[in-house]
């Protein structure tokens, strides 16, 4: 038996294989692969790699990825599409162009951390990515044989928001934009900060451990180059070495963007001059857009939704959304995106993302190909495991209701009478984001178990009794704390978390508690991001913040639980609880506080859901 299934696995790897080299060789035959410098208005050459068709019977659109993390292989190597959904743009004939962003790879010029968009360029000086992807575009449709005269751009992460400056670019032959899991806005709530408060296993893995920020003072086949990791147990590292201030020095004086940000704690004009947000109304109505991100996305989901929202305020172009379960990016690799950690979501969501949403959407801007049945949003709800489509977002009839934190730790739709609970928050002991040891960041995490810290007497747990019925959650969720603390600051970290019942099929899902969404607030920025404010101590204080969207049905039978906190580690660097630079604080500036949340008609701390009747 072992030697028939030994025989039938080789057999499949063979005919995978072949496969594989049948697709290579198709690609290869059908195509031309050309590199090219192509030269900006300012004279800086940026490297260009384009696969063109060998078709001349028709005309071909062109789609484009800028991105920072290389545009390769370089030379006689191909890009293996064939191995990914890509295969089906060139099946269509798409002429396929990737580049190197300014300053990086073998591009020229200086590589600049979210260049911040120029609406007002006077010379051939003012250059900014648009007017690279302005100035590229323009190239391609006079040098690329047989292009029909349309141009496509997207991209993921970093590339998503390259595909965003893309939009603003104000091209006329560009038909269709797709940023997916944009960076917009490295201080609100994309990767580096949320609400301000600084995501360091983030941003020190990224920029000096993963070598992002490393300097590339001539182009270079290579990035950056990083820094040895000496850990495996992130919580422990991050603690042992105390505060921000003492990665500092680990950075060095070479990487600017740590530099900048360790400069700029509050939201002041550098970071707004960086919030691409703000510019959406350069957007031509002819250039439609496609906004994509996951539920459950760790680095970017701020992004998608967010810039969604500012498109469909500022813009009159034609402006869609979609949204499913998925991480960072899970919708474009190779996942099937049927699960995530030990959430199951019943099919292939990240197939049907790519055979029934993007390809058509090129298809139709970019080839006149389909009718256009793309909805205004297309969402996937967790916890019911459906697709919904919808004419807007949130939903009609999405009605914002409060959940209010109770007596005996409970959650009701009612106001309690009086009452408060508290807790000490010690920065010595932070509350972990996960279970387990862990030596980077995982992407799970926003759907883990949080069963883990059910016995930390610095974590509030409050919770509905079994809901008699469906209760689905569709839009902004928001966190309103009434508090009076010992100290002159603190974070808050509020979560919502889907209580499954007992006697599951699964037995490893029975009272498993799904993080649904979680998000930390820094407290000083309660009135303002850019005018930070000490708490008085003792003095009641409200603290209100809104988390990135949900889409969530919670089953009856279930039960709605809400988690607060005052630490999120080492996601999130640790609050010395004192109003002082927490970049720059010193190990002696970090103390106690005793937290005190007030739940009474006076004080209602609650979370208010996004309700909408069933879907």
């Amino acid at each position: 038996m072992k030697r028939i299934v030994l025989l039938l696995t080789m057999s499949f790897f063979a005919l995978n294989i072949y496969a594989q080299k049948e697709d290579s060789l198709w690609i290869r035959q059908h195509y031309i692969k050309k590199e090219q410098y192509i030269h900006m208005r300012d004279g800086i050459r940026l490297y260009t790699v384009m696969y063109i068709p060998t078709d001349a019977a028709e005309k071909h659109p062109i789609l484009m990825v800028r991105t920072p993390y290389s545009s390769g292989p370089y030379g006689a190597g191909w890009m293996p599409a064939w191995k990914s959904y890509l295969k089906e743009y060139f099946k269509e004939g798409y002429c396929y162009v990737t580049q190197d962003v300014r300053g990086k790879y073998l591009s020229e010029g200086t590589f600049e951390d979210i260049r911040p968009y120029n609406p007002n360029k006077k010379s051939n000086k003012d250059v900014d990515e648009a007017s690279d992807t302005y100035d590229t575009i323009d190239w391609l449709l006079k040098n690329i044989p047989n292009n029909n005269g349309k141009v496509g751009v997207f991209g993921t992460s970093y590339p998503g928001f390259y595909a965003a400056m893309a939009a603003l670019s104000g091209h006329p032959a560009l038909k269709a934009v797709s940023p997916q899991a944009p960076v917009t806005d490295w201080f609100m709530g994309d990767d580096f900060h949320h609400n301000g408060a600084f995501f360091v296993s983030d941003g020190f893995g990224f920029f000096v451990q993963g070598g992002f920020g490393a300097p590339r003072p001539k182009p270079s086949l290579r990035g950056g180059k990083g820094i040895p990791q000496p850990f495996n147990n992130a919580y422990d590292y991050y603690l042992k070495m105390g505060n921000v201030n003492a990665l500092t020095p680990l950075a060095g004086d070479s990487i600017a963007f740590w530099k900048d940000m360790m400069a700029h704690p509050n939201l002041d004009s550098w970071w707004l001059a960086r919030n691409d947000r703000q510019y959406t109304n350069f957007i031509n109505p002819g250039t439609a857009t496609l906004e994509v991100g996951g539920l459950f996305d760790a680095e970017d989901a701020f992004g998608t939704w967010h810039l969604y929202k500012a498109i469909d305020a500022k813009a009159k172009n034609k402006n869609r959304l979609v949204i499913g379960p998925w991480s960072h990016g899970q919708w474009g690799g190779g996942s099937k995106g049927n699960r995530l950690g030990r959430i199951k979501f019943d099919s292939n969501t990240g197939d049907y993302f790519k055979q029934n949403l993007e390809i058509p959407f090129f298809n139709y801007y970019l080839k006149d190909k389909g009718p256009d049945t793309l909805a205004k949003a297309t969402v996937f709800f967790s916890g019911e495991n459906k697709w919904h489509s919808f004419k807007q977002w949130p939903p009609v009839g999405e009605k914002p209701t409060p959940l209010y934190l109770g007596d005996d730790h409970k959650l009701s739709f009612s106001k309690s009478a009086t009452g408060a609970d508290s807790y000490v928050s010690d920065p010595a002991n932070p509350v972990p984001y996960t279970a387990g040891i862990h030596k980077n960041r995982t992407s799970e995490y926003m759907v883990d178990d949080q069963r883990f810290v059910q016995n930390r007497k610095d974590v509030l747990t409050y919770e509905t009794p079994v809901l008699d019925k469906d209760i689905t959650l569709a839009g902004p969720l928001v966190a309103d704390l009434f508090t009076s603390i010992s100290t002159t600051d603190a974070d808050f970290v509020v979560k919502l978390i889907d209580v499954f019942p007992s006697g599951n099929a699964d037995t490893t899902m029975n009272n498993y508690q799904m993080l649904v969404r979680g998000d930390i607030m820094r407290g000083r920025y309660r009135k303002s991001f850019s005018k930070p404010e000490a708490f008085v101590p003792g003095k009641v204080a409200e603290v209100k913040f809104e988390t990135n969207d949900i889409a969530h049905t919670f089953k009856k039978g279930h039960r709605i639980m809400v988690q607060v906190q005052s630490s999120w580690f080492p996601l999130v660097d640790r609050n010395p609880q004192q109003f002082v630079n927490i970049y720059k604080a010193n190990n002696a500036d970090f103390i106690k506080s005793t937290i005190n949340v007030l739940h009474s008609k006076m004080y209602p701390s609650c979370i208010i859901l996004p309700v909408v009747p069933s879907l």
